[in-house]
């Protein structure tokens, strides 16, 4: 490689570059370290050997780069100049798409499928993932093969440098990134300009050094290592731009050792630069001098800090000293030095190309430009993510990454690493930049930013980092040695169900002491974690001490089998499921009815969270099928093995109780109430008991005889069934308390459908689902003909519209949904067999009005919806389009839209009023022990709960036993808290 003798040489050569630019096809191959691992040099062997073997060379050419940032899609191959895009590709993939290329033609079969549209898209520019970026920065990586510096001089490459020295305005330099509005992209923010001008008012006949900080030490944050390995070329023009400002003759690039590709592009191309002039003595014969030494570190998270990198690099133990001196007045060696980390040195080139004024139009006001991002955790898109300072949140993790990997909803994500806080996910609307970080209790870091979901532990999370932080302590100073340890025990306490609420108090304390009192940033930010979750997450941590129990079915201490801890009846699957394994039925439903009164209803219309938390799943396998294995079991046994056992404190003078509501909640209540001593009366509206079980559900989700069977064995000489009576009619709550009844327990369910509030909703022909089913379940009624819509996307649409298909004059079924098919909350299982059956399901369609004829229905107009902005779910809202309404001939309209309980009884049931939520319709009650305003009044289920699934309704009617047995005897209703473990 010839040196360059002067700055006209350099001019000569970028126009022969340019002028040879490669006319041919490219197939772009990116090789970081994620496309490696990912088994992209395998994609280049098998290229190689296809181009070869069809003398292909001079019609398509090959570049291999760094990473594009999108990590999820590894390997991936762009096609230049086309753009085209191919996600996950296989070995056998390539001769097609080499094929392709010759014809000019895609393999449409390869192309990126977006999961909300379903549609396959071409251009990797339209791709959601890229649409959303402003990829100043990462675009750079798909140009330049980093091995070659002649593709990095091509793409403009050392002309920012080179037309700077021409210049030989130094102090212009420095006023220009000033301008600019550039800030250190490592942590604090702190701006560039100045630091810079800082160090250039240094007088030093020793020498000056400039530091490319590259110890990227934070869990999931890769951003500059993609940087060192795509285009380590930027980086060193950045830091000889840098110099040459600030009058520096040293630099150094601090890189940790465990980057070796990063190290590999970096070595070569440090000695490319110095080949070809840029580095050393008397660059281009300019009489400037500067050359730039690698020093790999060991990985110690602390030499991220600047004074602790600056021993590292003299060879000193990495720890922290006292500022001031500053490192730009006191650093290496003693000379004066200024530390940038690596994505900071990248953009300096881009400010002098582009100018000032152009760069700080990107971002906003004090945080101008771009900033990578690596988004990882529990997000559907992983990678790099380039965007404009002051994007939001939502617009990152929503957007741009696709929302959550699976169904659980987004709870929060932690920004800044280790030393970050976590933001909740109803604070997503912020945008990302220092100032705005700052106050949200977080920091930007190097641009760590992990996702979390709803089976995230915060207090588990706090618990990790500072486990983290504590072993990365470099212990000089104490309270940063200690404070960590200690905060790290309380919360370990804590995960554990050791601690008190009085832990709380002291933990918060102990991060407030160990931020302000810690000499470097690595114990300054350690509390952060724990700072933020305090301030938005308080609850989960008085969850694991007051309650013992962990949500997210993290913490084994308190969790178990999460299979256990997440059932709602605390069902030991993993018990049953052994004796399964070992043939022993009975014993597995003996191990099922001990938690659940319902065994078989609930073997057949569970909505099984079990499966969800399932370690089996969540370790990437599919979790164990629970819910199968239960009715493998209920269908085999005959549940008259069951005895039940009273309880050994039962009173014995027989109080009795009151229950409203035969359902799943009030039958259950009654059961557990007489296993107590007591006697109950349970009365329902309805003629016969069952609740929702029968009205609502169809018999062949769950058939009758089940139903009767197990309601059957909970009935016995302590319960009493009076069916036919309405609450408010032929009963009253006052009345009952009256009459000598010791409490009263309501839980009517959720019997009413909502209104769709539309014109023409009560025309002839117009049922709500829960008046649908009910007749044709209870009372065999077949309301259903001809053409039949239903509106709502639940368990109770998908259940009427199942019911209409199977009725004799029914011609069709379609289900309108104003949301996506992914987003219907009814069961993917029941959705599946709809589809099956015939039904058609039509998204993103609303309803506008009823049309009628002569009083009866004849149509419905509707409305279709795109997508929108998200809501603080992460859901796209529904929006309607201008000008897109059709009319649909319809004879038959059913509307599920949602269903509520009948509150409106309760005004005329008690003279005392029961404090009611008018726009849920629901009961006002304490959660921990299920009183309503009304002494002796519980309250639980659907009615409280809105509508909900019968496994919670069966745990509501358990607790309710437990509380009107506390509240009889006078006892405190507070639960004494429980582990469950694994016996």
């Amino acid at each position: 490689m010839q040196r360059l003798r002067s700055i006209d040489e350099f001019k000569l050569l970028c126009e022969r570059i340019t002028g040879e630019r490669d006319p041919r096809t490219i197939m772009v191959i990116p090789t970081g370290t994620c496309g490696q691992a990912s088994g992209a040099n395998d994609l280049i062997r098998m290229a190689k050997r296809v181009l070869l073997e069809k003398e292909l060379i001079g019609k398509i050419g090959l570049r291999i780069t760094g990473c594009h940032g999108f990590c999820e899609m590894e390997p991936s191959l762009l096609i230049e100049p086309e753009g085209t895009f191919y996600p996950r590709v296989k070995i056998e993939d390539i001769p097609r798409i080499i094929d392709a290329i010759c014809n000019q033609e895609v393999v449409k079969d390869l192309l990126y499928v977006d999961p909300e549209s379903g549609r396959a898209i071409a251009k990797q520019s339209k791709i959601p993932f890229f649409a959303g970026q402003v990829r100043t920065l990462m675009s750079q990586n798909e140009k330049i093969d980093p091995i070659r510096i002649f593709q990095y001089i091509e793409n403009g490459g050392y002309s920012a440098l080179v037309k700077l020295l021409e210049s030989k305005d130094s102090q212009g330099i420095i006023e220009e990134v000033k301008a600019s509005g550039l800030r250190g992209r490592g942590g604090a923010g702190f701006p560039t300009g100045l630091k810079w001008e800082l160090l250039a008012r240094q007088n030093s006949k020793r020498g000056k050094y400039l530091v490319c900080n590259a110890d990227e030490g934070d869990p999931g944050a890769y951003m500059d290592r993609s940087l060192l390995e795509g285009n380590p070329h930027s980086i060193i023009e950045g830091m000889i731009i840098g110099a040459y400002a600030t009058g520096a003759t040293d630099g150094v690039i601090y890189v940790r050792n465990e980057y070796p590709l990063a190290i590999k592009h970096l070595t070569i191309a440090l000695r490319q630069a110095r080949e070809m002039g840029f580095l050393g003595e008397d660059i281009i014969n300019t009489r400037f001098s500067f050359d730039i030494k690698l020093v790999r570190g060991a990985g110690a998270f602390v030499c991220g800090e600047e004074t602790s990198l600056i021993h590292s690099v003299e060879g000193h133990i990495g720890e922290p000293r006292q500022r001031p001196p500053f490192p730009v007045q006191k650093g290496i060696f003693g000379k004066p030095t200024a530390i940038n980390n690596v994505e900071t040195w990248a953009n300096v080139p881009i400010i002098m190309r582009k100018g000032a004024d152009k760069y700080a139009r990107v971002g906003t006001t004090h945080n101008s430009g771009t900033k990578i991002f690596s988004l990882v955790g529990k997000v559907r898109n992983t990678g790099l993510v380039e965007v404009p300072m002051g994007t939001t949140i939502n617009e990152i993790v929503n957007e741009i990454g696709g929302g959550s990997a699976g169904n659980s909803k987004i709870k929060a994500v932690q920004t800044g690493g280790p030393s970050g806080g976590c933001i909740p996910s109803n604070m997503f609307n912020i945008p990302i930049d220092y100032d705005s970080l700052s106050r949200a209790g977080s920091i930007m870091g190097s641009g760590g930013m992990i996702v979390m979901d709803e089976n995230t532990c915060m207090v588990d999370i706090a618990r990790y980092y500072m486990g983290f932080l504590k072993d990365e302590s470099c212990g000089k100073c104490f309270t940063c040695r200690k404070g960590t340890q200690r905060m790290y025990e309380i919360l370990d306490d804590i995960s554990k169900g050791h601690a008190t609420v009085e832990h709380i108090d002291l933990l918060e304390e102990l991060a407030h002491v160990v931020k302000d009192t810690s000499m470097c940033g690595l114990g300054q930010s350690a509390p952060n974690p724990i700072i933020s979750n305090l301030r938005y997450f308080k609850d989960e941590y008085l969850e694991h001490i007051v309650d013992k129990k962990c949500e997210a079915g993290v913490c084994r201490e308190l969790v178990g089998a999460p299979c256990q801890a997440t059932c709602p009846l605390g069902t030991e699957a993993w018990r049953y499921i052994a004796h399964i394994g070992r043939g022993e039925y009975d014993e597995a439903y003996l191990a099922i009815r001990e938690a659940n009164p319902f065994p078989s209803v609930c073997a057949r219309v569970c909505n099984h969270p079990c499966e969800d938390k399932c370690r089996a799943g969540t370790a990437g396998g599919d979790p164990i099928a629970i819910r199968a294995l239960k009715r493998f079991v209920t269908d085999r046994v005959d549940p008259r093995i069951y005895e039940p056992k009273r309880y050994e404190d039962a009173v014995a003078n027989g109080d009795n109780v009151a229950i409203i509501g035969a359902g799943p909640a009030g039958l259950t209540a009654a059961h557990y109430l007489s296993l107590r001593g007591y006697k109950s009366t349970v009365f329902d509206s309805e003629c016969k008991p069952g609740g929702m079980m029968f009205t609502a559900i169809p018999a062949y989700r769950l058939p009758r005889e089940v139903i009767e069977k197990e309601i059957e064995s909970l009935i016995d000489e302590n319960v009493t069934l009076e069916c036919n009576k309405t609450l408010g009619k032929d009963i009253t709550v006052d009345q009952l308390l009256e009459d000598g009844y010791k409490a009263v327990f309501l839980a009517l369910g959720a019997h009413k459908s909502k209104p769709l509030r539309i014109e023409g909703e009560n025309a002839e022909g117009v049922y709500p689902s829960v008046k649908f089913l009910s007749d044709f379940n209870v009372h065999g009624k077949k309301l259903a003909k001809g053409a039949v819509g239903v509106i709502g996307g639940g368990n109770s649409a998908v259940d009427a519209a199942r019911v209409a298909i199977r009725q004799e004059d029914v011609d069709s079924v379609t289900i309108f949904y104003r949301r996506t098919r992914n987003e219907m909350p009814a069961y993917a299982e029941e959705i599946e067999a709809a589809v099956q059956e015939g039904i058609k399901i039509e998204p993103l369609i609303s309803p506008n009005r009823v049309i009628t004829s002569g009083g009866g229905l004849s149509g419905i107009e509707c409305v279709a919806n795109m997508l929108g902005e998200r809501d603080s779910s992460g859901r796209r809202r529904p929006v309607p389009i201008e000008n897109s309404e059709f009319i649909v001939p319809l004879d038959t309209l059913i509307v599920a839209i949602s269903e509520g309980s009948d509150i409106d009884c309760l005004s005329v049931a008690s003279s005392m009023q029961i404090e009611t939520d008018a726009k849920s319709s629901t009961v006002v009650v304490d959660e921990d022990t299920l009183c309503t305003n009304r002494p002796g009044v519980f309250a639980g289920g659907d009615l409280v709960t809105g509508p909900n699934t019968i496994v919670d309704a069966i745990a509501a009617g358990k607790k309710a036993a437990v509380m009107i047995d506390r509240y009889i005897k006078g006892e405190e209703l507070k639960q004494t808290p429980r582990i469950n473990l694994p016996s």
